[in-house]
């Protein structure tokens, strides 16, 4: 019996190390899926798809189906091979990993446009380096077939202007089916994808081509549109598509001073607002700018390139809205656009990510437990009660 007591004494520390031991386990195993999985889905779920009028003849039904659900998003800037640091990578894209698929999940859009700057080092990055970007992005940004994906060119996907060449152009078309002038329709509404990068306007190879491009897409939709200054015999042969006002989307902002007049939490800092922004740099000339708004008319434009949200009105009446970036490496806060789009109308919501500071000050809270419990159990933290009731007693004794 003596033997079978001290037995049983001496496993009693260990049971109990053992079960504080696999507390700490839980708890850390909780912040961790918490702050790398769950949040997500409690952040994103909260995001509602904005209602939009399909016109009065419509029913219910039938105004329902012909709604496009489109996600909108831009500067993800996957980190390349010589300025990303692994650590930078694998946490900034497990971040936009797991925002992409939890929205697809969530949110279930019938298409996903991405405005450029898909890669950081595109426009320097070697065939093998090149691959290798291409593989994350399709890892991290894989899709169901009910889905479709769109993307276009940006500069850090092709290079500024002067770094442009007609084979980092090409590679990019061929990853993602993308010409530098594209006229996609969906549901009666179109869309054109402008290659920004390429409307310098100095006449360079890739240049020509994309604006001839997008003069025939123009001629398309002023045809369809039976616009006044197109005759019936210069339209007889041309393709004719739904006579929709097309919505723009490109990398490059059309041009605008500055982001003075953004206003919102994700607009740009207040001492940058009043930078001047550098045309064919920041901005599009303001002759590429006048080019597009006079072949298209369009009814909505759609930009990234500043990583800052902004919503300006071009001519009066065109809106144009610059997305913020989709990743944590350029802003705290990073969201998306959600857009319920009609032939003849849409609506708009922003949809934030979390705030990669919040993480940051869960985890730190959770450091902070986990040190007082671990010091508690240790019984190197004493209680306050213990040690005002030690310092009484001291003061007793003498």
């Amino acid at each position: 019996m003596l033997s079978f007591s001290s037995t049983t004494v001496k496993n009693h520390p260990l049971k109990k190390r053992l079960y504080f031991l696999l507390k700490l386990v839980c708890f850390i195993s909780s912040v961790l899926i918490y702050c790398e999985f769950l949040i997500y889905y409690v952040v994103i779920f909260q995001c509602r798809w904005p209602e939009v009028k399909g016109g009065a003849h419509m029913g219910k039904k039938e105004t329902s189906a012909s709604v496009l659900k489109a996600i909108i998003l831009a500067d993800t800037h996957l980190l390349g091979e010589i300025k990303g640091h692994w650590l930078d990578k694998l946490r900034r894209e497990w971040q936009m990993e797991r925002s992409f698929q939890t929205a697809l999940w969530l949110l279930q859009p019938d298409i996903v446009f991405i405005l450029g700057d898909v890669f950081d080092e595109g426009k320097w990055s070697s065939p093998q380096a090149w691959a290798d970007d291409v593989r994350r992005f399709r890892k991290m940004f894989k899709y169901p077939v009910s889905t479709e994906l769109v993307v276009v060119a940006g500069n850090h996907d092709i290079g500024f202007h002067y770094e442009m060449t007609t084979y980092k152009v090409n590679r990019f078309e061929k990853v993602f089916n993308f010409t530098s002038g594209k006229l996609i329709t969906r549901k009666g509404i179109n869309f054109v994808l402008v290659n920004s990068v390429a409307l310098e306007g100095d006449g360079c190879a890739v240049c020509r081509t994309s604006e001839a491009k997008l003069a025939a897409i123009s001629h398309k939709l002023n045809c369809s549109q039976q616009k006044w200054n197109h005759s019936n015999k210069r339209c007889s042969d041309v393709e004719k598509v739904p006579a929709s006002e097309p919505i723009l989307l490109q990398h490059y902002p059309l041009y605008r001073k500055s982001d003075a007049e953004c206003s919102g939490e994700d607009s740009a800092l207040p001492e940058e607002k009043n930078i001047q922004f550098q045309e064919k740099y920041d901005v599009l000339s303001q002759e590429a700018s006048q080019k597009l708004i006079w072949w298209f008319h369009p009814r909505l434009i759609l930009s990234g390139h500043t990583h800052s949200a902004c919503e300006v009105l071009h001519a009066g009446k065109i809106p144009e809205i610059s997305v913020p970036s989709f990743s944590w490496r350029n802003r705290n806060n990073p969201s998306f656009i959600m857009g319920s789009v009609t032939p003849t109308d849409f609506s708009l919501q922003k949809c934030f990510l979390p705030y990669e500071s919040r993480v940051f000050a869960i985890y730190c809270a959770a450091s902070a437990l986990l040190v007082i419990l671990i010091l508690a159990h240790f019984q190197l933290l004493t209680p306050p009660f213990y040690f005002a009731q030690r310092l009484i007693s001291k003061h007793k004794a003498v």
